[in-house]
């Protein structure tokens, strides 16, 4: 019998937490009311939030933290449940049926990937399967699990992995642009059938909906705090250090400089080591959620360039060879991405081609240039358009997912058409290379650490923000030679 999930984290977590060595010559500090921003590395006090404000960064305008104004756990567990109702009755219900003179089909979720897998495309079925199957699933339960265990005093020591897993699997769940996958598919398909849209599709769009009020009525923070620090942090050399809580008044620029500061990237906790870090190598487990903390990304440059150069490769015969082939009465030929925007202009979908061109063509060239971009930047150092480029990343990350359009959209024909030589539908290898860039390019925004620009202009060298970001009545960015300084009132969420 496979060992649970529980099981698992129990026997990590029990793992984790054996009795190491004491090294009592060396300390670490928990600094409070202190965030790094995880965009330009800038540390700031942050005020306590009222409800329904929110907190940005002085320097690039990245959101930092905010406060809703309904209940921090019991409104997005009862969003939860609602998806996981919607994603039960989603996989049991229809998606479409296609009626071509008599001949009837009907196709479900799974369906597309299958066909893919029928047809030797295995990649893309499985990538499509993973998105829009699998991953709306994990992530469902992942925060169900979460959020009930938060409703508790305290969390367990096992539901920090759970909310890393979380936030590694939610972009990875596509439900929302699977829903513009199907409305491209049905206008491909109304001229050559009649069509009937299911109940499934309503219940992609209503798990749309909520998820992302889950999302949005989440409040990390307030999960957080109910997770208690540890009182030694396990370093890498397997020995563990008292750790000591100080204020953010306690931690200046001479006491505990650049150098010596870390935060998570997991629980957003700032760490203040009493020696110089390196800027990749791990330090240790975070006293708060075990997550590995090290002040950058692992050799950040180097994947995402490895990763970009990739995806160009794939770029090419993605927009050269066919993603699909339509074969009408014997006849057909192979459709690329650009014929296929082409097609829906052509039809007076102006809109929905625009939108196609735009995530399909616009997205990827985005996505492949900005962060190339920010690479070369990185390497000569350069201090022009840091805010704009930390702005563009932000975009970068956001858009990503939904270059997917296309693929899904050939998962959904490829399902719906097979009546023989009547009429069918078949994907081609330009498909699974515009798939491919699109992960390529989402891998290479995780791995990308924006902090790196700024870092590279030496900006964060001698910042002494820890204590300066205080309310007061309007926002205001003052710059020095040597730092940084910031008042600011937090704005309405």
């Amino acid at each position: 019998m496979k060992m649970s999930l529980f099981q698992t984290l129990q026997r990590d977590v029990a793992a984790y937490q054996q009795a190491g060595p004491v090294d009592t010559s060396r300390r670490v500090y928990v600094v409070q009311d202190v965030m790094e921003c995880p965009c330009c590395g800038l540390h700031q006090k942050l005020p306590e939030l009222k409800e329904g404000t929110q907190a940005r960064c002085s320097r690039c305008n990245q959101l930092l933290d905010r406060r809703n104004r309904t209940a921090p756990i019991a409104t997005p567990l009862a969003f939860c449940i609602s998806s996981a109702a919607l994603y039960i009755a989603m996989l049991f219900s229809t998606l479409m049926t296609l009626d071509l003179y008599g001949r009837q089909r009907t196709v479900d979720m799974v369906t597309g990937p299958i066909e893919l897998l029928h047809e030797g495309w295995g990649e893309a079925g499985i990538l499509v399967g993973l998105v829009t199957v699998l991953a709306p699933g994990v992530v469902i339960a992942l925060m169900g699990l979460i959020l009930t265990t938060a409703l508790r005093p305290q969390l367990p020591s096992w539901v920090p992995y759970l909310l890393k897993w979380y936030e590694i699997l939610r972009p990875w769940s596509m439900v929302e642009v699977y829903i513009l996958g199907v409305f491209v598919a049905y206008t491909k398909l109304v001229d050559l059938a009649f069509v009937e849209v299911g109940p499934a599709l309503y219940l992609v769009a209503a798990l749309m909906v909520s998820m992302a009020a889950t999302d949005a009525t989440l409040d990390m923070e307030m999960i957080w705090r109910k997770r208690k620090i540890d009182s030694f942090m396990h370093m890498i050399n397997g020995s563990r250090v008292p750790v000591e809580t100080i204020t953010a008044d306690q931690c200046s620029v001479e006491t505990h400089p650049f150098s010596r500061r870390v935060s998570c990237l997991s629980c957003g906790l700032v760490l203040a080591f009493d020696h110089d870090v390196h800027p990749s190598n791990p330090e240790g487990h975070c006293p708060r959620c075990s997550h590995v903390v090290r002040q950058r990304k692992a050799n950040s440059l180097h994947r995402t360039t490895a990763l970009l150069i990739s995806a160009i490769v794939f770029y090419l015969p993605a927009n050269i060879y066919p993603v699909m082939t339509v074969i009408s009465l014997g006849n057909g030929s192979g459709h690329t991405i650009i014929q296929g925007a082409i097609e829906l202009w052509q039809s007076d979908m102006i809109p929905l081609s625009i939108l196609v061109l735009f995530a399909s063509v616009t997205v990827p060239v985005l996505k492949v240039v900005g962060l190339s971009v920010m690479v070369v930047t990185i390497y000569r150092h350069s201090a022009k358009g840091l805010v704009l480029r930390s702005k563009l990343f932000r975009v970068i990350d956001v858009v990503g997912r939904w270059s997917m359009i296309d693929v899904f959209m050939v998962s959904i024909l490829v399902a719906v058409v097979r009546f023989s030589h009547l009429a069918s539908i078949s994907a081609d290898g330009g498909m699974v290379c515009f798939a491919a860039v699109v992960v390529l390019t989402i891998f290479a925004a995780h791995t990308f650490d924006p902090r790196l620009m700024w870092d590279a202009a030496q900006k964060n060298k001698g910042d002494r923000s820890s204590r300066v970001l205080q309310p007061s009545q309007k926002a205001l960015m003052v710059r020095d030679e040597k730092f940084y300084s910031a008042n600011m009132e937090p704005d309405e969420a």
